[in-house]
């Protein structure tokens, strides 16, 4: 049996794809983001020799002025240690849900070269993630 793949950037298919849907889905999207951190972080931050869930502390830090610049904001932050249901507990270590006007909004913050910088201790931070694009449904 193999491991699941570990999946921290999104592929070109995927990409290509938002931005498509982009074109077409002109309101608000909330992404949620299910992440696992690296016991250590590595890249620009390994010299630091601090954790992953600090690594991203510092991108989570840093992005804020990116999220205000297009609009988005968080609004959801949560420690996830346990499944109810699922493949078993601490496949996650947290979720944040993050809204923004646009897939567009969203899309033009990830291009932002000053996003990119500070982009690094993401990858840094993470041993796995999921990113989903959600569109929120009348309750």
């Amino acid at each position: 049996m193999s491991e699941p793949a570990v999946s921290i950037e999104p592929t070109q298919a995927q990409s290509e794809r938002l931005a498509a849907s982009a074109e077409e889905n002109h309101g608000p999207v909330i992404m949620i983001n299910l992440l696992r951190f690296k016991e250590r972080a590595d890249g620009i931050d390994a010299a630091d020799r601090i954790t992953g869930a600090e690594a991203y502390g510092r991108y989570g830090a840093a992005v804020q002025k990116f999220l205000d610049g297009v609009g988005g904001r968080v609004v959801l932050a949560v420690a996830a240690p346990e499944s109810v249901i699922g493949p078993h507990d601490g496949e996650w270590d947290m979720v944040l849900a993050v809204e923004y006007p646009s897939r567009q909004a969203f899309l033009e913050m990830t291009r932002d070269p000053g996003y990119l910088e500070i982009h690094a201790h993401r990858a840094a931070a993470l041993a796995d993630s999921r990113l989903i694009a959600c569109t929120q449904l009348p309750l």
